[in-house]
Parts: C-alpha cells; sequence; structure tokens
C-alpha cells in the first residue's frame, strides 16, 4: 500500500524545521510561483482533522 502524501501543513512545518536546522532553504514569498496561495490553505482546511479537546 503507498504511503499516504503529507498535507499542506505538515510540508510546511517540515520545511521550516529544516530550516531552523541549518539546511539553507528558505520559504517562498506568498505570490510567488509554487507558493500556497488562498485557495490552498482553503482546500486544506477543508480536510483537516479537528483536534481532540482534553480537560
Amino acid at each position: 500500500m503507498p504511503a499516504k502524501k503529507q498535507g499542506l501543513y505538515a510540508n510546511i512545518h517540515a520545511k521550516q524545521e529544516r530550516i531552523k536546522n541549518g539546511s539553507g532553504e528558505h520559504m517562498r514569498k506568498p505570490g510567488s510561483p509554487g507558493a500556497p496561495d488562498k485557495e490552498d490553505f482553503d482546500k486544506s482546511a477543508k480536510t483537516a482533522k479537528s483536534k481532540k479537546q482534553s480537560h
């Protein structure tokens, strides 16, 4: 069975972690080619899992 693709937020957080650890990468500026746009974030929000509340 193929591995499930990571979501938008998982990819963003993974890249931020790589940058923090000195990978030399950088985040794309909003509006640049290949950067996620508002539609990508809206689509991701529709499929996001809700967080369980802890009491």
